[in-house]
């Protein structure tokens, strides 16, 4: 048995967090995080996962407001 994990290289990069909370949806740029070069997956050290929910629960005034459409997925036409 091989252990797939063994060929996955990360490699620490900046990246925007996207959450959604009770229909908000919040953005946090430039979060440090270790990136999976071959799935693009992006893993948090536990200190920023806490800076993250201090952002959002403590309600920091954030740095810009941006507004976002939204569209529904429909298969017929």
């Amino acid at each position: 048995m091989t252990d797939d994990f063994s060929q996955e290289t990360l490699i620490e990069k900046k990246v925007t967090y996207t959450l959604e909370v009770n229909g908000k949806f919040f953005m946090i740029e430039n979060v440090p995080a270790r990136v999976c070069e071959e799935t693009g997956e992006s893993f948090f050290s536990p200190e920023t996962v806490e800076r993250i929910q201090q952002m959002i629960w403590g309600q920091e005034k954030p740095k810009r407001v941006i507004e976002t459409p939204v569209y529904e997925f429909s298969t017929s036409s």
